[in-house]
């Protein structure tokens, strides 16, 4: 199975029409059709349905499709950090990224680093921890910044400069925004927004043996999504400082949760992974940014 057939088929999957995706591709159609047809004759398997004027992926299509981009995307990371090696202006750096005002420390250390390599090209991808560990693990990303204790025996990490504080964000006009602090019985009975991985380990360590009390109404990956239902009063969203608007006028507010629970952020690496030039140079950059070895 050769990378230049998978990008054909990506192509075909992405376009659903023979015709336009050998454009893209700049060849012929014959010549397209024939690599996916040889395709679908490797792995014994139909990998699309067509239709008069489009074709559709089957089940066992779809399957490709996934595991085709990951290894399209590995080859092109790999291509690209041999291109890098003798480049000292810059490269290819690739980060998953959770949700936390702390990301900005990481902001400002890209905009510093990108004084000195001027050609650097950084990739964010964002997500909850199973979905960029998996792409860390896998080799799509340099580094991850988790909001979770990394596991040691796979990973290498940092700790941030600061810790993320838990409050319930919810409109000013609500009479539970009149507390200074929220408790686990502020909470009892209301409907509660909040993701799911602060809702499995934060949030549970924090109510303890209240946790089956507590209702969660809905889960969101993006906290500026959940902040638009809780803005309707539809519930109340669980989640770290600083990510939503609540200053005065935003009709919102912040109150954080008593007893106070904090969460830390950690730049998270394969252990004993070899790092491209750029990602290396990063690396020593903010370990001394840090104040860690």
């Amino acid at each position: 199975m050769e990378l230049r057939t998978l990008r054909y088929f990506l192509a075909v999957a992405r376009d659903e029409n023979m015709t336009r995706a050998a454009e893209s591709l700049h060849v012929t159609q014959p010549t397209l059709s024939k690599a996916i047809k040889s395709l679908e004759e490797e792995l014994g398997q139909k990998l699309f349905t067509r239709k008069a004027f489009s074709i559709k992926l089957t089940d066992e299509g779809f399957l490709l499709r996934n595991r085709a981009e990951d290894l399209v995307s590995m080859a092109d990371k790999i291509e690209e950090e041999f291109l890098s090696l003798d480049d000292i202006t810059g490269g290819d750096l690739y980060l998953g990224l959770a949700e936390s005002y702390q990301i900005s420390f990481l902001a400002k250390e890209i905009n510093s680093f990108k004084q000195l390599y001027p050609d650097l090209r950084y990739h964010i991808t964002s997500g909850d921890t199973s979905q960029v560990a998996e792409k860390l693990d896998k080799g799509l990303l340099d580094f991850v910044v988790l909001a979770e204790i990394p596991d040691t025996s796979k990973y290498e990490s940092l700790l941030f400069p600061e810790t993320d504080t838990w409050g319930v964000v919810m409109p000013a006009d609500l009479p539970l925004a009149e507390k200074a602090a929220i408790s686990v019985d502020d909470l009892v009975g209301l409907p509660l927004f909040c993701s799911d991985q602060g809702w499995k380990n934060d949030i549970s360590r924090w109510a303890k043996d209240r946790m089956d009390e507590l209702q969660l109404e809905g889960s969101f990956g993006l906290v500026y999504n959940a902040s638009l239902f809780a803005k309707e009063h539809l519930g109340y969203l669980l989640s770290f400082d600083k990510l939503v608007d609540t200053s005065p006028g935003s009709g919102m507010v912040f109150r954080p949760l008593t007893p106070k629970l904090e969460t830390n952020l950690y730049l998270v690496w394969k252990k004993y992974q070899i790092l491209s030039p750029i990602a290396e140079r990063f690396l020593k950059q903010i370990k001394k940014s840090f104040g860690q070895k």
